[in-house]
């Protein structure tokens, strides 16, 4: 192999990114590279970017800034640096005019040419001298060309089985940088699935941005709904627990609503993103649903299992939002009673639609209202959580914790779950007894049989 080199990645952003960052390692892992826990000693450094929030790009020229510092100080060793991801994708001719001393750019689609990208950097001295750009959207799919997964450090996994978006909600830059909806086949990610569980993988979470628009070439002739996926990967034997994130509402078919009745390896949880509970700004984001569709759907998944819980997104202060329209949010989160939220003031992302629009909200308007919509979501968190006392669930024990004698779990919902167990117990799904409740966290007793 080599001498051993080093590679430090630092990821921005969604789960996805965290499953492209881990990927990368491995295409890097035959060229000898190992990863690090920071850029000091790294002879390569990735930023793995998201774009999707305000001055997404200002950051990663500041990180870039701080690396050219380390890289000038390194006195003349081989270091390289590159830029990939959303940012990459958006911005690549900008940044390598702006930071000509970035040897790689390259977006989400790209990363398997690596290889091809690092051996172009050395060669001819063509490192910190010439920005290598690969941002083009690929005919080949990345995933036929990736190695096997590595074994992960856990017992949970994330699994990309769906990648970009053909909504174009009309604040959002992922179609523009992650390109078209792309599933890839059912017997891709089923082997990639064995593969993880093999390596001893208990949680599988399917990736995608629209992840229930999944529609894999079953290889002969006709395509899987997520739904059929969910069942196939349920008859995997030790995999224990099946998570997909993220959903799109107007996308939840009945093959996905029966999955959550059929199959218990699913979990109870689901992320599924409103953006605004009003129906006016709902068209004016271009959501493809109503109010009234996105809690239809909720019934119908509640029905079908009725332990059912959900978290969401929000984006407050959107262009046009009025009282009203923020009183209609407030009331779709009591209604609904998240557990959990991802909430925004609205930024504008240059080239989509919602940028130019008219009735821009003030920003000092849009701040005081996401505190009141930030306080009604901590309020359902809280009280689900303190409901939740007494109750005995089954928790993924994942790792120890900061007291001694202490291991840390997931519950079913995605809480952290603190309980004194033998360390022994680390790997293992245990029924245990919730006895308190805090914010974001539970504490829970050993059931003893």
């Amino acid at each position: 192999m080599g001498e051993q080199k080093k590679v430090f990645i630092k990821t921005y952003g969604c789960q996805m990114n965290v499953y492209d960052s881990q990927r990368m390692e491995d295409v890097l892992k035959p060229l000898g590279y190992a990863a690090t826990d920071g850029p000091d000693d790294a002879d390569m450094v990735i930023l793995n970017t998201c774009h999707i929030r305000e001055k997404a790009s200002e950051k990663v020229f500041s990180e870039l800034g701080r690396l050219r510092k380390i890289k000038k100080a390194r006195d003349g060793e081989d270091m390289i640096i590159a830029v990939a991801g959303c940012v990459a994708q958006a911005e690549g001719a900008e940044i390598v005019k702006r930071a000509p001393y970035v040897d790689m750019v390259f977006g989400p689609q790209t990363y398997h040419n690596l290889p091809e990208m690092v051996a172009k950097a050395h060669r001819a001295g063509n490192v910190g001298s010439r920005g290598i750009l690969n941002t083009e959207f690929p005919e080949e799919d990345k995933f036929d060309h990736l190695p096997a997964p590595s074994k992960p450090e856990g017992y949970t996994a994330f699994l990309s089985i769906q990648e970009g978006c053909d909504k174009f909600c009309t604040y959002c830059v992922v179609p523009y940088t992650r390109g078209a909806e792309f599933s890839r086949p059912a017997a891709q990610v089923m082997k990639e699935a064995r593969q993880l569980v093999d390596q001893g993988v208990l949680e599988l979470t399917l990736l995608g941005q629209n992840v229930n628009a999944y529609h894999g070439d079953d290889g002969r002739g006709s395509e899987w709904t997520l739904g059929r996926l969910i069942r196939e990967l349920a008859d995997i034997d030790g995999l224990k627990r099946i998570r997909y994130t993220t959903s799109y509402p107007a996308e939840v078919d009945q093959d996905l609503i029966d999955a959550h009745r059929d199959v218990p390896k699913l979990m109870p949880y689901l992320h599924l993103p409103v953006q605004s509970g009003s129906n006016r700004v709902l068209a004016a984001m271009n959501r493809n649903h109503t109010r009234d569709e996105y809690l239809r759907v909720i019934d119908d998944l509640k029905t079908a299992r009725p332990d059912l819980a959900l978290s969401s997104d929000f984006i407050v202060g959107f262009p046009g939002e009025n009282d009203r329209d923020f009183e209609d949010s407030l009331d779709i989160i009591r209604q609904v009673g998240f557990i959990q939220a991802y909430s925004f003031v609205y930024s504008a992302r240059p080239g989509t639609p919602a940028a130019v629009m008219d009735l821009q909200v003030d920003k000092v308007v849009a701040n005081e209202r996401l505190q009141i919509l930030q306080k009604l979501l901590n309020d359902t968190q809280t009280e689900f959580n303190q409901d939740c006392i007494d109750k005995t669930f089954p928790i993924l024990l994942e790792r120890i914790g900061r007291n001694e004698g202490q291991l840390v779990g997931r519950s079913p919902y995605m809480q952290p779950v603190h309980v004194e167990a033998p360390v022994e117990m680390i790997g293992q799904i245990r029924d245990l007894k919730i006895v308190s409740a805090r914010p974001n966290s539970l504490g829970a007793e050993l059931i003893i049989k």
